[in-house]
């Protein structure tokens, strides 16, 4: 362990000076490739695996793989920077479905519990820079991040950096040391969807603060694992760690939509009970799926087809970045996400906070900011809570509206 640190401890950057804080907004962009981080315990070391969504090699050739160690995501200088000591690129290999990845390690001491750590596999950025979802990761770890010794990886080994299956997905478990049977265990959960931005309280369902059990099993260490059922999952193989949760989407194709029941279901923001129900009896839901987008855009098919792939587009970019204990979509930062589009700023505080910053999310009004609170669990750690305020009413219902007569903007960029 000394000899480790004391090897690291050459390569640490004198810690840049203070600089502006970086903008978050880039994390949220709605397409693109992203960079994937995921971290497993092994002894004295925190492995780091890096992947991109879009099979691409991470970090070129003979160029560094940048780490910063920060004390919280609103630090104004971070505590170290490196370049990833024993860095090894793993090919892609396509006649197996194989993507490239990247692994390292680091001395577990240097990240203790809370520190927040940002990877870039490109040039550095300017100090307050626009964050580039594809080239940059960034990760708060928990004590249970620095603990879990497994990681989730697809069925040729490239680690998922994803808490989501799909029913039946074949998946596998990364294990350090000995490998441990894996313990899995289902709950029962409804997956209600976020309540209006200007809600109060007392709209709000009542959540039972236990989930019952509703099956469980273990596996033999080293199997290629699939859950058949939707729901909500614990993944364990050591008994004294906490377990790793994941949720088995009910959609084949999630976090896309292709089916009828999903693309009405979606519809939730924008219609009424009534107008859902009558899409979902008609002789052919998904030819009324595509009426309901026609009439909103007055029967202009080029339109049309702007608003479809916008707000859908939106509703798979939600899911893919705020999946937990249930889909992306149906959360809070969902929720703004895919009525209003992805935010122009975000800034994340030392607390725990996310704040949302909008220009003009509706016709006739100003900049505006919403907040999210942190709110975690053991199924969703990341998981933020909107502070809902009754002046966000007739901005709400003013974007619904943009949607409703076609008027909204038809891409995001």
């Amino acid at each position: 362990m000394k000899r480790l640190i004391l090897l690291l401890l050459p390569l640490l950057a004198a810690a840049p000076a203070a600089g502006p804080r970086p903008e978050f907004a880039g994390l949220y962009r709605p397409a693109g490739p992203r960079l994937l981080l995921d971290t497993r315990r092994e002894g004295d070391s925190l492995r780091l695996l890096l992947h991109q969504t879009d099979g691409g090699a991470v970090g070129a050739e003979g160029r560094p793989v940048r780490l910063t160690a920060w004390a919280g995501y609103d630090a104004r200088a971070p505590l170290w920077q490196i370049n990833l000591p024993g860095l090894r690129r793993h090919a892609a290999a396509p006649e197996t479905g194989s993507a490239a990845w990247a692994e390292g390690c680091v001395a577990a001491a240097q990240v203790p519990a809370g520190t927040v750590l940002q990877v870039e596999t490109a040039a550095a950025a300017e100090p307050g820079a626009f964050q580039d979802g594809s080239t940059t990761a960034w990760r708060r770890l928990r004590a249970a991040d620095l603990n879990r010794s497994f990681v989730l990886t697809d069925s040729v080994g490239v680690p998922l950096g994803r808490r989501y299956l799909r029913p039946n997905e074949p998946f596998g478990v990364a294990e350090f040391g000995l490998e441990l049977p894996i313990r899995w265990r289902r709950y029962a959960a409804t997956a209600t969807a976020a309540l209006p931005p200007f809600a109060g309280p007392g709209s709000r369902p009542q959540v039972p603060r236990t989930l019952a059990v509703l099956d469980s099993a273990a596996e033999p260490a080293g199997t290629q694992l699939r859950l058949p059922e939707p729901g909500l999952y614990t993944l364990r193989a050591d008994a004294e760690a906490r377990p790793l949760a994941v949720l088995v989407a009910a959609a084949p194709d999630f976090p896309g939509q292709s089916q009828a029941r999903e693309l009405i279901e979606s519809l939730l923001y924008l219609t009424t009970s009534q107008e859902r129900q009558q899409l979902t009896n008609a002789p052919d839901p998904k030819r009324a799926v595509d009426r309901f987008w026609l009439d909103a855009a007055r029967g202009d098919q080029r339109r049309g087809r702007e608003l479809i792939r916008t707000y859908y587009g939106r509703v798979q970019a939600a899911n893919e970045l705020f999946t937990a204990h249930k889909p992306g979509w149906l959360t809070d930062q969902g929720l703004l996400y895919v009525v209003l589009g992805p935010p122009a700023g975000v800034r994340r505080l030392a607390t725990g906070e996310e704040r949302w910053f909008y220009r003009a999310p509706a016709p006739g009004f100003g900049p505006v900011t919403f907040s999210f609170q942190p709110k975690p669990s053991t199924f969703a750690p990341d998981y933020h809570e909107l502070v809902r305020r009754p002046e966000y009413e007739a901005l709400w219902y003013a974007a619904v509206e943009q949607w409703r007569t076609g008027t909204t903007a038809p891409t995001d960029r």
